[in-house]
């Protein structure tokens, strides 16, 4: 996207359209369920917003930059800790979300939902 995406206001949320998966495109580009951001009662910048199941995916990607490594290969609470934000995220209600996760943190179906089910019954405790 070239002139538009100089502009300071899509600047300003272009890390925010990243974090969530979503692209920016040039307003006259956008198409049904793109969102046009108006900014000073002018057409800045549409984002196109990514699909459930490639949000998963990206989700997933995030959080293996933020770790800094595969997470698969993370500690146990930190693979907890994962499945918190996940859950947080709404992850698991994609299709097939729990086994996505599972093989990501190279655990078991059975493993997450025990994470899931540990983090539940400790807000039930509180």
């Amino acid at each position: 996207m070239s002139g538009p995406a100089d502009h300071p206001f899509v600047e300003a949320v272009k890390p925010l359209v990243e974090a969530m998966g979503g692209q920016l495109v040039a307003p006259d580009l956008a198409q049904g369920d793109d969102v046009v951001l108006v900014w000073e009662g002018v057409d800045r910048v549409a984002v196109r917003l990514p699909h459930l199941s490639d949000s998963l995916d990206h989700l997933l990607a995030e959080l293996r930059r933020r770790h800094g490594m595969p997470l698969a290969e993370l500690d146990r609470k930190t693979k907890q800790s994962v499945v918190r934000v996940l859950e947080t995220r709404g992850a698991f209600s994609v299709r097939h979300g729990v086994e996505i996760v599972a093989n990501a943190l190279g655990v078991s179906r059975f493993t997450v939902y025990n994470y899931l089910n540990r983090e539940n019954g400790a807000k039930e405790a509180d």
